[in-house]
C-alpha cells in the first residue's frame, strides 16, 4: 500500500481536546443508478466496512448519514470479503444503514471528522449537494478532518471555504483515476471524470497504478484512490484523530 503523508502547517482552528469523544460522520450516496445505463449502483460496501473496522477497533464512534436519509442503495455486496460478511451479519450495523440521517439535518458541530464513502452513485449526488458542501466546510473550518475514498472525493469537487477557495486547492490527494474509470468502461456514463475535475479545482492528484492502494494525507484531508485503499484510509483517519 502506498501511503503518502504530506507535511503542512499546524492548524490553529479548534483545540484537540474539543474533539475528544466526538464521532466520525460516514456519508453514503442515495443514488441507485449509473446514469442512463440503468445499471444499479449505490455506496460500495467495502468502502464503508473496512474504514469502519479500523475506527471501531480504536474505540472511535461512527454515525451514518446519506444524501436523502433512510436506507441507501448498496453496491459491491461481496460476502466473500470477511469484513463485509462480519458487518452484514451484524444487526446493529444493518439497522444503522437502514436508518441513516438525512445529511442536511445533521449538526456538523457534533463531529470530529466526516468521511465520504465511494460507490459510483456518489458521482451523481455528492458534488452538487448543498448539504455536502455545508457540512464538509463546517467540520473542516472547525478544525476537524475530511476523508474520502474512491468515488467519495466527488464530495470535494464543489466544497469551498469561507474565503471562496476550493477546499482541495493546492492539496495533494488521491481519487478514482480517469484510467480506472476507462478500465470499467464508465468514462462515458459518469457525469464527469473525478480525478480530472479535482485537478481543475486546483488539487494535486497523486495516482498509483490502477487498482493499487494509494492513500494520501495532506493536513486534515485524507483520501484514497479505490476500494483497495479503504482500509488504509480508515487507518490514516484513525491516526489523525488519535493524534489530535
Amino acid at each position: 500500500m502506498h501511503t503518502i503523508p504530506v507535511p503542512t502547517a499546524t492548524s490553529t482552528a479548534a483545540s484537540p481536546a474539543s474533539f475528544a469523544g466526538r464521532p466520525v460522520l460516514f456519508v453514503l450516496t442515495s443514488h441507485a443508478r449509473k446514469g442512463d445505463s440503468g445499471e444499479p449502483t449505490g455506496f460500495y460496501l467495502a468502502e464503508v466496512t473496512h474504514p469502519l473496522q479500523q475506527l471501531e477497533a480504536a474505540g472511535i464512534p461512527v454515525e451514518f448519514a446519506s444524501i436523502q436519509g433512510g436506507e441507501p442503495p448498496v453496491d459491491g455486496l461481496d460476502l466473500q470479503d470477511s469484513t463485509n460478511a462480519h458487518y452484514w451479519a451484524d444487526a446493529q450495523f444493518r439497522q444503522a444503514i437502514r436508518t441513516t440521517a438525512r445529511l442536511e439535518d445533521v449538526d456538523p458541530a457534533r463531529y470530529a471528522a466526516i468521511f465520504f464513502a465511494g460507490g459510483h452513485g456518489a458521482m451523481w449526488d455528492f458534488a452538487d449537494s448543498s448539504a455536502v458542501q455545508h457540512v464538509a466546510r463546517a467540520i473542516y473550518e472547525a478544525g476537524g478532518a475530511v476523508a474520502a475514498v474512491c468515488h467519495g472525493p466527488a464530495a470535494l469537487v464543489n466544497v469551498t471555504l469561507s474565503d471562496g477557495s476550493y477546499l482541495v486547492a493546492g492539496k495533494q490527494l488521491a481519487a478514482f483515476t480517469d484510467s480506472e474509470e476507462r478500465a470499467v468502461q464508465l468514462e462515458q456514463v459518469v457525469p464527469f471524470l473525478l480525478a480530472s475535475t479535482l485537478v481543475q479545482r486546483g488539487a494535486r492528484h497523486l495516482p498509483a497504478a490502477d487498482w493499487q492502494s494509494q492513500v494520501v494525507t495532506d493536513g486534515r484531508l485524507v483520501t484514497g484512490q479505490n476500494p483497495q485503499s479503504a482500509t488504509g484510509v480508515g487507518q490514516a483517519l484513525r491516526d489523525l484523530i488519535q493524534a489530535r
